[in-house]
């Protein structure tokens, strides 16, 4: 992602510390392995009552286009299906659009986006269970 954006203040401190603003919080952070390489990530943190978030979704360039995004998508709404989620949302950008693509394949639509919520996005996009 950074070939696109500069990572943002909350960026860094997820990436820097998962156990406290991620794992403490309720959240959850998956991966994808294939033999002994990390293929890909995603995390799921509570945003408010029935709604979580969708963070830090990457897969490794070498992973890319077989099918990794999909997967971890879909394992991390099951987790949130579990906790009783009522809706899971994400934040994006149009640039991303192998990313949107995916986004729309696994049921995620578009959204009115609240101001100032994260400068590097243009789409906001939610799943509702």
């Amino acid at each position: 992602m950074k070939e696109y954006f500069a990572l943002e203040p909350f960026d860094l401190a997820q990436l820097e510390h998962p156990e406290e603003t991620i794992l403490e919080k309720g959240g959850e952070i998956i991966f994808a392995q294939s033999g002994t390489a990390i293929a890909g990530t995603v995390a799921l943190i509570p945003s408010e009552e029935g709604v979580w978030e969708m963070i830090k979704m990457g897969v490794d360039p070498a992973f890319q286009g077989k099918g990794v995004g999909e997967l971890l998508g879909r394992e991390l709404l099951d987790i949130a299906r579990r906790k009783c989620a009522v809706k899971v949302q994400l934040y994006t950008n149009t640039k991303l659009e192998a990313a949107v693509r995916l986004y729309t394949r696994l049921g995620f639509v578009p959204c009115v986006q609240e101001c100032g919520s994260y400068g590097r996005c243009n789409l906001k996009m939610e799943y509702t269970f």
